[in-house]
């Protein structure tokens, strides 16, 4: 997916991954800057490493070890609790109308958390105004024995811009844009 298409006048950088270390590495990052009632958008194919970088935050956040951080493929919704902020990762990939989004409860999940990681957003127009949209991509790059991703960042208000740049300066990958 193309976020230029999507979001075309909205601040856009793009960080190159040289491993899932890097793509688990870059949500440790984020999470030491997100303050309550953030809300990250994560876009990828199947298997691009959204639910690594979930990872990642849940560690930023400093989630117990002994909290096991997985994908709510089935369960759609997991909450992590006992850091900084509590976090409520959901995953779209199984709904398949918007009505169900109301069953869930969508909205009120995402008022409620300290911090909410959507994966697959694209699929429903559920996000907040104001979130941090991440496509992590698959790129064409072939190295051997890199496994690359590149995350294309846009904050989408005035919070999220500043939460992506704040975040940008931060990381150690390689700028691409």
């Amino acid at each position: 997916m193309n976020l230029e298409l999507w979001y075309p006048r909205l601040m856009l950088k793009d960080y190159v991954c040289t491993g899932p270390g890097e793509t688990f590495a870059a949500g440790a990052r984020l999470a030491t800057f997100l303050k309550e009632g953030d809300v990250i958008g994560l876009v990828g194919n199947l298997g691009a490493g959204k639910t690594l970088f979930v990872q990642g935050l849940a560690q930023g956040l400093s989630v117990p070890d002994s909290v096991a951080v997985t994908s709510p493929t089935f369960s759609l919704v997991n909450e992590y609790r006992g850091g900084r902020l509590s976090l409520v990762h959901i995953d779209l990939y199984r709904i398949e109308e918007a009505a169900e989004l109301e069953h869930l409860g969508l909205e009120e999940l995402i008022d409620l958390a300290g911090v909410s990681a959507v994966e697959w957003c694209e699929r429903f127009p559920v996000l907040p105004e104001d979130h941090l949209l991440i496509n992590i991509e698959i790129p064409d790059i072939k190295t051997p024995g890199v496994d690359h991703r590149v995350l294309q960042v846009r904050g989408t208000g005035p919070r999220s811009r500043a939460l992506a740049d704040e975040w940008g300066n931060d990381l150690r990958l390689k700028t691409t844009s």
